[in-house]
């Protein structure tokens, strides 16, 4: 025989017991009661820490949305075009540069831009170019704060805008 065939036999050889070993010893760790209860419980844990990182992070977009409407009901806007202007070209240039230092920004980077579009004449225009322009996050915020606040002024007319954004978003945030 030559060389390369004994070579060839043995790896192949080798391979197969290899595989073989793991096989073996693969089912009977799986099939051990020890292993079974470890998987069931870390399944029951990784379970029980997405349900709670879904609910904080639901909590926390709620309280975002309430802050932006409580900090914009507060603030008095400008009222003639020039300082429309202005106040909209501030604000949509503090977004710009908070969106620009990434992530961990974009909720910060949700009021300015909110504010902007409190101001700019053609509010569904500007929905337009926002969605083409600033990150999805910030552009979902915005709309979703858009519309609570929409729907918290049609249905609760007599309250003030900061305790209809509470009513409407659902969480308890205290007002400053």
């Amino acid at each position: 025989m030559k060389s390369s065939t004994i070579a060839l036999i043995t790896t192949g050889v080798l391979a197969t017991a290899g595989l073989g070993y793991i096989i073996y010893f693969d089912s009977k760790r799986r099939s051990d009661p020890t292993f079974r209860k470890q998987l069931r419980r870390e399944r029951k844990e990784a379970a029980k820490a997405s349900k709670e990182a879904e609910e904080n992070s639901k909590e926390s977009k709620l309280k975002l949305i309430e802050r932006v409407i409580v900090e914009c009901a507060r603030e008095t806007l400008p009222t003639t075009p020039e300082e429309k202007e202005a106040y909209f070209m501030e604000n949509v240039a503090a977004g710009e540069a908070l969106c620009a230092k990434g992530p961990a920004a974009y909720d910060e980077a949700v009021l300015p831009f909110y504010k902007a579009l409190k101001v700019y004449p053609a509010p569904m225009e500007l929905i337009n170019i926002y969605q083409k322009t600033i990150p999805e996050p910030v552009f979902q915020n915005v709309v979703s704060i858009l519309s609570i606040e929409q729907h918290a002024m049609e249905s609760q007319q007599t309250e003030t805008p900061a305790a209809a954004a509470a009513s409407a978003t659902g969480v308890d945030v205290e007002v400053e």
